[in-house]
């Protein structure tokens, strides 16, 4: 049998054979053969428009393409929803061991680090294997040195890992800085073997001083280890010059497919406008822009769906969910009924997650049946939204469909300089559109009562 679409996804191949295609309503044969949407949005906007920094200028000209961009492609009610957030940008940022040999040392500044004095500074180098190692260890043994803590995060098809290894950027600066670290470096969370450091936010609690914190990449993360081992005293020279810079504006692009229903609560789809300002941010989250909107857009395209269809491309979510958050505050007042959010790559959709009420159990079943010939199983496991849903999500106890991607290189390129346009494969980001587009065009289109129980 003739087979029409082939795409390489390590030792698997994704393919869709003629009848398969012949077989798929006209929407997803659209996504399937036909949609240059959603690689169109990926290039413009890092190609474009580049890194997109929240609060800063950068992230201004984003919102600018975006709403070009998307009142272009026929979308109603296309606008921006500003607010105000708290910024961060980086300066310089250099490393160096010192002793016992010099070693230069590929760094980034995490997010709201503090800065070293002007000329950098230097100190003695004390390791942890990880995060708890240093939650254990007396404030003696961290007081005036540089903390290097480590990690053992490996890929996962579902990236579940990043949560649990993660908080080794998230919570390790500020547990070093209350045992009086003068600053620390923590192995990057990452799955790559690049020289590439993977930056991401931390976070002071309130009354800590905030302390230089910084990712190293994973080669020289492994190298430093390799000294420590070998029993000698280690240190090292830094340099950052981060800034905070007092609040700036941010915001959301928010644009809709309308629906003939005005009774039925809307769907709100989301993905992020930001990015670290390290690359161009392909991966996270342009793609998820672009797969969002390529799907609403052939549904909009094939005539009015029973309920709107919300687009909220989220402004600030790197640094603090601050869209997210924002939305869900401006836009409390309007029931929803359903929630989904593509912030994970763009590799094949491989997994659907569910959070629905029984009596959406028809639904449920009819979408599972579809996204199947499109290689998508089902997870008996509930679905949870992403980062910048959650908030309207907690709110008003929403509905929710993950469509999961394959995370198994997202952590390769995740908040380095590496997550850049050539990274995107088009097939498989046409196959995301092919499961957005299915579930959209059933959900969009399905007049029951999609409201949750009151959660326990």
């Amino acid at each position: 049998m003739k087979v029409k679409i082939i795409a390489l996804l390590g030792s698997a191949a994704l393919a869709f054979t003629s009848a398969t295609l012949k077989a798929a309503p006209d929407v997803v044969q659209t996504a399937l053969e036909k949609d240059t949407v959603a690689l169109s949005i990926t290039e413009g906007l890092t190609t474009w428009v580049g890194q997109r920094q929240a609060g800063t200028e950068a992230e201004a000209r984003a919102r600018t393409w975006a709403i070009a961009e998307l009142s272009r492609l026929g979308f109603a009610k296309v606008r921006i929803e500003a607010f105000d957030m708290p910024t961060w940008v980086r300066g310089e940022e250099t490393a160096l061991i010192t002793t016992p040999v010099p070693v230069k040392l590929a760094i980034t500044a995490l997010g709201n680090s503090g800065a070293t004095p002007p000329q950098g500074m230097e100190a003695e180098i004390v390791y942890f294997a990880s995060l708890a190692d240093l939650e254990a260890a007396p404030a003696a043994v961290v007081k005036g040195k540089i903390a290097f803590v480590s990690h053992t995060m490996k890929a996962t098809q579902d990236g579940s890992s990043y949560g649990y290894f993660g908080q080794v950027r998230r919570r390790g600066p500020d547990v070093a800085s209350q045992k009086g670290a003068a600053a620390i470096v923590i192995r990057s969370i990452g799955t790559d073997y690049h020289r590439n450091p993977h930056t991401g936010n931390t976070n002071f609690s309130e009354g800590v001083t905030p302390i230089p914190a910084a990712a190293i990449s994973i080669p020289d993360a492994e190298n430093l280890e390799r000294l420590v081992a070998g029993g000698k005293s280690l240190r090292m020279k830094m340099l950052l010059t981060p800034q905070n810079i007092g609040m700036q504006q941010s915001g959301n692009v928010i644009a809709e497919v309308l629906g003939k229903n005005p009774q039925l609560p809307p769907i709100v789809i989301a993905c992020h406008l930001d990015s670290w300002d390290l690359a161009t941010g392909a991966f996270d989250d342009a793609a998820g822009c672009g797969i969002i909107t390529a799907a609403a857009k052939i549904i909009m395209d094939k005539g009015k769906p029973e309920r709107t269809i919300r687009l909220l491309w989220a402004g600030a979510e790197e640094v603090g969910i601050w869209g997210g958050k924002d939305y869900a505050l401006k836009n409390g007042d309007l029931k929803h009924s359903l929630a989904m959010e593509s912030d994970f790559g763009a590799d094949r959709v491989w997994q659907v997650k569910f959070h629905l009420p029984d009596s959406a159990k028809p639904l449920r079943d009819s979408l599972v049946r579809k996204l199947a010939n499109i290689g998508v199983g089902s997870s008996s496991n509930k679905a949870g939204g992403g980062a910048d849903v959650g908030p309207i999500i907690a709110a008003q106890n929403l509905a929710i469909i993950d469509l999961e991607q394959d995370g198994s290189r997202y952590f390769d390129l995740h908040h380095t300089p590496d997550d850049t346009f050539d990274k995107i494969d088009p097939v498989q980001l046409r196959q995301n559109v092919a499961a957005w587009v299915t579930v959209l065009s059933e959900v969009a289109n399905y007049t029951g009562d999609l409201t949750m129980p009151p959660a326990s």
